[in-house]
C-alpha cells in the first residue's frame, strides 16, 4: 500500500518472530550464530544475505536506516554512531587522494575542521563558495572535483540554498550532490525529490528529538552506499543497536513533534521581529528571509531553528544567555526542550574571526532550538532575558 509519511514512519518495522511482539525487539547481541559450515561461509562470502557480526550489521540498525531511506527516497543506507561520522563517511568513503570538493561555505564547525585540517592530511582539497553566488560554484570546479557538499538551511546562519539548481549543477557536471538535511528532516524536505545523491542525518537531533543518543546515517543509492559500508563496517562508527531502536521508536513520532517545533519556531520568529534588544532575527518563513521564496518552494515547514542578533554584540550575547531561567544552555539542537546556543564561543568557535563573520556568526548571534513547551512561556522567558540586556 501507499501510506502517508505519518503511517509510514508508525507502520514500517521489521518482520515479527516467532514470539509475535507487538514492538521490535531489542538485538543486544555482539555476534550471530550459523546453522552450519556452509551457511557461515556463504554469509561472510555474501552469496547469502544473513547476519554476521554487530559491528558489520543488525538487524535494529537495519530497521533504522531501513526507515529513513522509505522517508527520504532512497534506496540504501547505513546508520553511524554520530552525525559527524556520516559527514566523514559520506565523503571519505567515496574520495581518494588527489581529489577535489566543491563546499558551500556556511557549514557546521565541525564540517570545517574536517575539511581545512583533516582531510588536507590525505591530500584531499576543498574549494569554499559562497551559497548564493552560482558563477563562484561554476568557477570552483575543477577537472578533479568529485564532490559538491551544502547544508540547507545552514548551521547557524540559516541561509538556504536552492536544491533544484544545486542537484542539476552537480549533474550536468558529473559530481556527486551530497547534502546535510539534519535541520529539516524528511518530513519537512526530501533532497532526493531535487536528484540529490547522497543525504545525510545527524540523528541525534530532531530525529532522536529528546537529547539521549548520538547517531547519523547515510542515504542514497546501493552502488554508493555499497563503498560507505565497506569503509564503516572496516573502520568500526557502528550505531549501538539500543540508540537504534530507540531511533526507531522516535521516528514513529517524528510528523506530530516537527509540527509544533515550526509553528513554536515561527510564533517566536514573528514575536522577536520588532523586539527592541535584537538588531536582526532570521527564520527561512519569514518574509524578511532574504531567501523565503526558495523556503516555501523546498520545505514544508520552517523548521524548529530561529536565530537573532542581540545588541551590545559579545557582551549582549553573554548577557542574554545568563538571564536564561529555565531554558537549557547547550550546544545541542532539536530536543523536546528549547536550547540556547551562542555559536561564537561554542559550536564555530574554532574559526576564525573573519571566518564567522563572512558565514554570518556575529558576535551576537543566538541560535534557539525551539522545544515544544507552550509556546506562551517560551515567549515570556526569551522576552525576561532580553529584557535584562536593555538595562
Amino acid at each position: 500500500m501507499e501510506f502517508h509519511f505519518e503511517t509510514q514512519a508508525i507502520r514500517s518495522q521489521l518482520p515479527r518472530t516467532g514470539e509475535k511482539e507487538h514492538s521490535v525487539p531489542l538485538f543486544l547481541t555482539s555476534s550471530f550464530v550459523f546453522e552450519d559450515a556452509e551457511e557461515a561461509r556463504a554469509i561472510f562470502a555474501e552469496e547469502k544475505l544473513g547476519n554476521q557480526y554487530t559491528r558489520i550489521g543488525n538487524p535494529n540498525n537495519q530497521e533504522f536506516a531501513n526507515k529513513l531511506c522509505q522517508m527520504e527516497g532512497t534506496e540504501a543506507g547505513v546508520a553511524t554512531s554520530s552525525g559527524m561520522a556520516a559527514v566523514f563517511l559520506s565523503m571519505f568513503s567515496l574520495l581518494k587522494s588527489g581529489d577535489h570538493i566543491v563546499a558551500s561555505r556556511s557549514l557546521f564547525g565541525s564540517t570545517h575542521q574536517l575539511l581545512t585540517q583533516i582531510f588536507p592530511r590525505f591530500q584531499i582539497s576543498h574549494t569554499y563558495v559562497d551559497f548564493s553566488d552560482k558563477e563562484a560554484w561554476e568557477k570552483a570546479v575543477q577537472p578533479n572535483t568529485k564532490l559538491a557538499f551544502i547544508e540547507t538551511p545552514s548551521n547557524p546562519g540559516l541561509d538556504l540554498i536552492d536544491l533544484e539548481w544545486f542537484g542539476g549543477f552537480c549533474r550536468s557536471r558529473n559530481i556527486l550532490s551530497l547534502v546535510d538535511n539534519c535541520f529539516c528532516t524528511p518530513y519537512i524536505q526530501k533532497p532526493r525529490n531535487y536528484g540529490i545523491d547522497i543525504i545525510i542525518h545527524s540523528a541525534t537531533k530532531f530525529i532522536d528529538g529528546q537529547g539521549r543518543v548520538l547517531a547519523g546515517a547515510v542515504l542514497g543509492d546501493p552502488k554508493t552506499i555499497k563503498e560507505v559500508q565497506m569503509v564503516a563496517r572496516n573502520t568500526g562508527p557502528t550505531l549501538s543497536p539500543f540508540h537504534s531502536w530507540l531511533l526507531s521508536k522516535s521516528l514513529e513520532t517524528l510528523a506530530v513533534r516537527m509540527d509544533r517545533h515550526c509553528s513554536n519556531a515561527f510564533q517566536l520568529a514573528k514575536f522577536l521581529e520588532k523586539h527592541p534588544a535584537l538588531e536582526k532575527v532570521k527564520y527561512p518563513f519569514l518574509d524578511t528571509h532574504p531567501q523565503v521564496d526558495i523556503a516555501k518552494k523546498q520545505m514544508k515547514l520552517g523548521g524548529g531553528i530561529v536565530t537573532f542578533v542581540v545588541k551590545g554584540g559579545m557582551e549582549g550575547g553573554r548577557k542574554f544567555l545568563d538571564s536564561v531561567e529555565w531554558l537549557s544552555l547547550t550546544a545541542n539542537l532539536g530536543d523536546a526542550r528549547t536550547t540556547v546556543t551562542h555559536p561564537a564561543t561554542t559550536t564555530h568557535a574554532k574559526l576564525k574571526e573573519e571566518e564567522r563573520k563572512v558565514v554570518g556568526i556575529e558576535p551576537g548571534l543566538i541560535r534557539i532550538s525551539v522545544g515544544l513547551e507552550h509556546i506562551d512561556d517560551i515567549l515570556k522567558e526569551i522576552d525576561q532575558a532580553l529584557s535584562k540586556i536593555q538595562r
